[in-house]
């Protein structure tokens, strides 16, 4: 079961003004399952996103930025589940068209008005009949107060679906914030989660919604892995709809834009906190704090060794205080100046090594007791400089290997 996360509460979920949301059953991969969502923003709004560096990126994922880079507008977004539409080549990215232009005529904007996205099982063809039986069935469902169920729609090894709102003041104006994101495995995002949607009713320049997107996502998305595979079809998205009433933001260092940015960021954040409680079998949700690094970079080196090492994940889950496999994750991160004489590692508030070994004060039962616990925190401090990092993970549990064993079954 998830780790610590309990579904969204439908009541605390706030509508954004010119976001409508509708939600259909197309049978996609499964009958009688919510799978086809399509978003229709208002004529006002304004959309910036990430992608995944995958090379092997999905279709949809290449519509998305050749439609972006059009400049026309962007007035809907359609996502599928069941079936991702990556590594499908030439006939993937016409069936992606063919779902754009059928949005495009039901909802009166032009194709490259539309941006679509898909997540499900890589190498099949898109079941692009069944997409296309389903839009006017999702129109019709379009409302603000959708939000709950489009996060049911866009699930697919989830457990538990991933929703967050937030408002804040920004002069005479209360601005909200409303997000959903899906992801559970395949998670090791070069940019962002596998599918996550950020909407505000603010109203902000098309540059600094772009810098806003990439600020966030890599303080949240970016900052996440379950297992250390980068998804071909990773996509975080970001929506101002411009409806509060309140005048545009333009200036990077106004204290409107540093308001906004952080309560976009706290919700990036919870959603790609909630995909890793939702990771694939998890059972312990692990906070890796890097500290006292030459650049945050090499920071980010030695947390993620440590985050993807499966001899660290699989220790986590037997509660077992094997710590070395900690050390020889940081040993083999690729810092060849590091200086293990300097560095101390923390499990939980438990010292565990210094100068160059075992702690003196080290007790094994100590040890013990943290991993016990199903939020952990390992932090390492490099004594290099004052940079620092985190990144959030799970442990790998048996279930992890049936999941994954049995996805398409």
């Amino acid at each position: 079961m998830p780790v610590n996360l309990a579904p969204p509460n439908p009541d605390q979920l706030l509508p954004v003004k010119g976001v409508r949301l509708g939600i259909a059953e197309a049978g996609i991969k499964k009958a009688d399952r919510k799978d086809l969502l399509v978003m229709q923003l208002g004529e006002k709004a304004r959309v910036a996103g990430v992608f995944t560096l995958n090379r092997f990126c999905a279709a949809p994922v290449v519509l998305c930025q050749s439609h972006l880079a059009v400049g026309k507008g962007i007035r809907a977004l359609v996502v599928n589940t069941g079936n991702a539409n990556a590594g499908t080549g030439e006939e993937g990215l016409n069936r992606a068209r063919r779902t754009c232009a059928e949005v495009a005529k039901l909802l009166g904007c032009a194709q490259e008005q539309v941006l679509p996205f898909s997540t499900g099982v890589i190498l099949e063809p898109l079941p692009v009949e069944k997409i296309v039986a389903g839009l006017p069935a999702a129109v019709a469902d379009l409302k603000e107060s959708n939000w709950f169920d489009a996060a049911q729609a866009i699930m697919t090894t989830d457990i538990v679906s991933k929703a967050v709102s937030k408002q804040i003041r920004l002069g005479d104006a209360m601005v909200t914030i409303t997000g959903i994101a899906k992801g559970s495995g395949m998670i090791h995002p070069n940019m962002a989660t596998m599918l996550g949607y950020v909407a505000t009713d603010a109203a902000l320049s098309q540059p600094l919604l772009e810098a806003l997107v990439r600020h966030a996502a890599d303080r949240s998305f970016n900052c996440i892995t379950v297992d250390g595979d980068t998804s071909t079809n990773d996509s975080f998205m970001l929506i101002a709809t411009g409806e509060t009433g309140m005048a545009e933001i333009t200036d990077a260092a106004s204290s409107h834009y540093a308001a906004l940015r952080d309560a976009v960021t706290e919700v990036s954040q919870a959603l790609a906190q909630a995909i890793v409680r939702d990771g694939e079998g998890a059972t312990k949700f692990m906070t890796i704090a890097v500290e006292g690094g030459a650049s945050e970079a090499e920071c980010r080196q030695v947390a993620y060794a440590i985050a993807h090492s499966p001899l660290v994940k699989t220790a986590f889950f037997a509660s077992d205080p094997n710590l070395g496999r900690i050390l020889a994750a940081i040993g083999y991160a690729g810092i060849a100046d590091l200086d293990v004489d300097r560095l101390k590692l923390y499990l939980g508030d438990v010292l565990v090594a210094e100068n160059g070994g075992r702690a003196a004060s080290y007790q094994e039962q100590d040890g013990q007791r943290v991993m016990k616990e199903s939020e952990i925190t390992v932090r390492v401090l490099l004594g290099r400089g004052s940079a620092a990092a985190t990144v959030w993970t799970c442990d790998f549990s048996y279930d992890y290997v049936k999941i994954n064993a049995e996805y398409r079954s």
